[in-house]
């Protein structure tokens, strides 16, 4: 059974490393297993540290073809995934394409796959922001649409898939291959000398941006601009920043707005393990990232999304995450209570984030 494993962006090399490393061990422990697995690399993410460092750091192997889009507007990146993934997919006639996430590499292979006629496994399938404003939004319903096999993370999501229709037996419930690879590389993580780099001292604070809701437009950006420069007062923030938001900086009168704030310290994008490293010791975290909120639940940390919605809504009801939309006050005011003491009462692991989805994803593949 020939399988084509999908990645494309960063997000996407976290999850498939999971499964990578799941496939490799189900091959070892069944030696009669006709299990081959191709990666992928759809080339979406074409910044060395979002893409070649990060393979490096989780050990993914070297993908048996890049289809080298880089970057686009969401029509032309999407058309140029699916005409070199279809010329692809001629040649070889996979058995399973899987894909994960809800970058437009998910969505372009996905539609591929779909009319090739050739079965689709979905993992994170059913999330939903119910924010069609959203373009992630659109590739997770297009996606789910056409997908074979439904791989989950919650029952938030089990739900959301059957109240559209898709059929029981599509859906597998088997947690979050995001939280495998976490759990996976904390040890490895803790060796990171990144602190050092940085002259950096707990307590601190984390901070990501990239969606273009937040750093596309102006009036959303000075709002979160305004929140820091108070949070800023309180504790130290350290903001990696991707290669998205450095172009919008450059271009924007904002930039020397955030850099005249002492106590905000810009680097440049940083690995998986030097992330994880700062993640794991951070008071806070600021961020508009879908996994970072997911991490931060698994690992019990503070997190203050700034979006007005989220698809991952276990986050809040089990986990530490906390919805703050994009008002400079709210965002403040949460920040605040954060900092003078965490609620851990409510705090929960959700179930089965305990770094066996992957595992659980090739046995039910064996099995059908």
């Amino acid at each position: 059974m020939k399988i084509f494993l999908i990645a494309g962006a960063r997000p996407n090399f976290v999850k498939v490393a999971a499964l990578v490393r799941a496939f490799k061990a189900f091959k070892k422990s069944h030696p009669a297993s006709r299990f081959t697995l191709r990666l992928i690399n759809t080339g979406q993410h074409y910044d060395f540290r979002l893409s070649k460092k990060i393979f490096q750091d989780l050990d993914i192997p070297t993908p048996a073809a890049n289809l080298g889009v880089g970057s686009a507007s969401h029509a032309v990146q999407t058309a140029r995934i699916m005409v070199r993934f279809e010329r692809l997919l001629e040649r070889e006639r996979p058995d399973l394409v899987m894909v994960v996430g809800d970058v437009n590499s998910t969505l372009a292979t996905s539609l591929v796959a779909a009319k090739m006629r050739i079965p689709i496994a979905h993992v994170e399938a059913g999330l939903r922001s119910f924010d069609r404003s959203m373009p992630e939004e659109i590739n997770r319903m297009v996606t789910d649409a056409v997908s074979d096999f439904l791989f989950t993370t919650c029952e938030e999501a089990n739900q959301n898939l059957r109240l559209e229709g898709k059929s029981e037996k599509k859906i597998f419930f088997v947690g979050n291959v995001m939280v495998d690879t976490l759990l996976a590389h904390l040890e490895k993580a803790e060796r990171s000398k990144i602190k050092k780099k940085f002259r950096l001292r707990e307590p601190y604070a984390l901070l990501t941006l990239h969606r273009p809701s937040n750093v596309d437009c102006d009036t959303d950006f000075l709002e979160i601009v305004k929140a820091l420069e108070e949070i800023q007062k309180k504790i130290r923030i350290i903001f990696p920043v991707h290669p998205r938001t450095a172009l919008r900086l450059k271009k924007g009168a904002l930039s020397e707005r955030l850099r005249r704030l002492k106590n905000l310290q810009l680097t440049p994008p940083l690995g998986y393990l030097d992330f994880i490293h700062l993640l794991k010791g951070a008071r806070l975290v600021l961020t508009d990232s879908g996994g970072i909120q997911e991490e931060t639940t698994a690992l019990g940390i503070p997190c203050i999304t700034l979006r007005d919605n989220t698809e991952r809504p276990v986050t809040l009801t089990q986990g530490t995450n906390v919805l703050a939309g994009r008002k400079s006050r709210r965002i403040v005011r949460l920040a605040g209570a954060a900092l003078n003491g965490f609620n851990t009462k409510r705090f929960r692991v959700p179930p089965l984030w305990d770094g066996g989805a992957a595992d659980r994803i090739v046995r039910i593949l064996a099995r059908r």
